[in-house]
């Protein structure tokens, strides 16, 4: 086990030291974030699947046309390796799929807005730069096909973010999966507001 997480860390550095300044903490990262999950958030992440399975008939019925434009982006099992995004500028655009209560719609598709990673102290983190939504996180290696965001989300006019914890109606966590050439999803099921699944297309600027 301590052999394959070696490797696997080993991997995770590698892949990232290639793409210029972004590289993971010598500890193993993808133990830590088990570490510091809340309960809430460990139950959301456990049940991923859930979150498609509910979601994503409803989006479709809402919007099917949309839902097949985007192709991969919103198969649930569609995840390529290197799953880490290089450091850089991005842009990204989110998509909420399954209303959470009656009344509340299926399938909204906002436009594209400006998207970072880049690093807080030693660990990879992802950014929303701008929109009245913005999530801010940071991002532990799990496997060559996924790695885990977890981070809290900035909203109107604030201009200092939340660290993940301090709030659970907040706290956001997900993971991030490439499923195109340079093309990646950030994937939050269960968020707290207004929809079952929320996913955060990026792509290079």
């Amino acid at each position: 086990m301590r052999i394959a997480a070696a490797a696997l860390l080993a991997f995770a550095l590698a892949a990232c030291s290639k793409n210029g300044d972004l590289q993971l903490v010598k500890e193993a990262p993808e133990t830590r974030w088990r570490m510091i999950t809340t309960d809430q958030d460990r139950e959301r992440l456990r049940n991923w699947r859930n979150a498609w399975v509910e979601a994503l008939p409803k989006a479709r019925a809402a919007d099917a046309a949309a839902i097949a434009a985007e192709g991969a982006l919103f198969e649930p099992d569609q995840a390529l390796g290197r799953a880490m995004p290089p450091a850089g500028d991005y842009k990204c655009r989110t998509f909420k799929l399954g209303g959470q209560r009656e009344g509340m719609r299926d399938f909204t598709a906002y436009p594209w807005f400006s998207c970072r990673i880049g690093r807080e102290g030693e660990m990879p983190n992802l950014v929303k730069l701008d929109g009245s939504q913005r999530p801010f996180g940071k991002i532990y290696a799990e496997t060559d096909a996924r790695v885990i965001f977890l981070g809290a989300l900035e909203l109107g006019d604030e201009t200092i973010p939340l660290d993940y914890g301090q709030d659970v109606k907040r706290d956001l966590a997900g993971y991030i999966e490439r499923v195109g050439t340079t093309r990646w999803r950030l994937v939050l099921p269960w968020p707290t507001f207004e929809s079952q699944l929320d996913v955060i297309e990026l792509v290079p600027a």
